[in-house]
């Protein structure tokens, strides 16, 4: 456009030097001028709205690219979420599984009172009250209690690929006469001992069970009434999470294979 108004001057300029051009030729000349000025002028104007439009263009486009990017990578962590989600809600649903049929091998004995299932901090645990297990201040099973203990191994051996822990615990009573435990903690770790070797009798594979002495320290009602004092005297066998199924584990693996 500028080249365009600057061959125009150039030509008046040589027209007037030449002195060929009347007054009213110039005019007119000077007119057509000003009406390419004009022009000249509002063509300048678009071309800047258009760069304008076109920079504008430019930012949206940018815009628009870094926006794709931000819900590609919102989907990808909402994908990975629902993964992890639907991992847990299967692990959730195989411990369930697992309380049900555990629940139905043991009615017989939960309905004789003999034994309680639950979850207890992430575990499943079966209880036997001692009353029932040992006579009074001793850690030798009577008859009755090593049939109950005989029975739940049965059972529990039937169940594949399967640890688990004895845990003795005992009431906050101390032991008045030391001749054979100092405390609660060593009638419980003996009374757990006697479990373990029933069951070990019982065909429990050695390499699947272990033992844990809590006491009193893991009371489960208020030592201030008979009844609680009898529901804290108890053998628990726990059934031993494994946590190979859960998320994340093969990372933890990992990290602590490093170390």
């Amino acid at each position: 456009m500028k080249t365009l108004k600057y061959l125009l001057f150039s030509f008046l300029l040589f027209t007037l030097a030449t002195g060929c051009v009347t007054t009213a030729e110039y005019k007119k000349l000077e007119d057509t001028n000003a009406k390419n000025q004009d022009m000249i002028t509002t063509c300048d104007a678009e071309v800047a709205q258009l760069e304008n439009k076109l920079g504008i263009a430019s930012t949206e486009k940018s815009d628009l690219s870094k926006q794709k990017g931000d819900l590609s990578k919102a989907v990808a962590e909402m994908k990975a979420a629902l993964e992890e989600l639907q991992k847990r809600k299967a692990e959730t649903e195989k411990r369930l599984t697992e309380f049900r049929e555990l629940m139905a091998k043991f009615s017989s004995l939960v309905d004789a009172g003999k034994l309680k299932v639950k979850f207890v901090n992430g575990k499943m645990v079966l209880a036997l009250s001692t009353d029932i297990l040992f006579p009074s201040g001793s850690s030798s099973l009577s008859p009755q209690g090593q049939a109950a203990i005989k029975e739940v191994t049965a059972l529990l051996s039937n169940l594949k690929d399967k640890n688990y822990q004895i845990e003795g615990h005992t009431d906050n009573v101390p032991i008045l006469t030391k001749k054979q435990f100092n405390s609660n903690w060593e009638l419980a770790s003996a009374r757990a001992m006697s479990v373990l070797s029933t069951m070990l009798e019982a065909g429990m594979p050695a390499n699947h069970i272990s033992i844990a002495s809590y006491g009193e320290t893991q009371p489960v009602a208020s030592n201030t009434t008979k009844e609680g004092k009898s529901a804290n005297r108890r053998i628990a066998i726990v059934v031993v999470p494994d946590l190979t199924g859960l998320p994340g584990f093969d990372e933890l693996n990992k990290l602590s294979a490093e170390k």
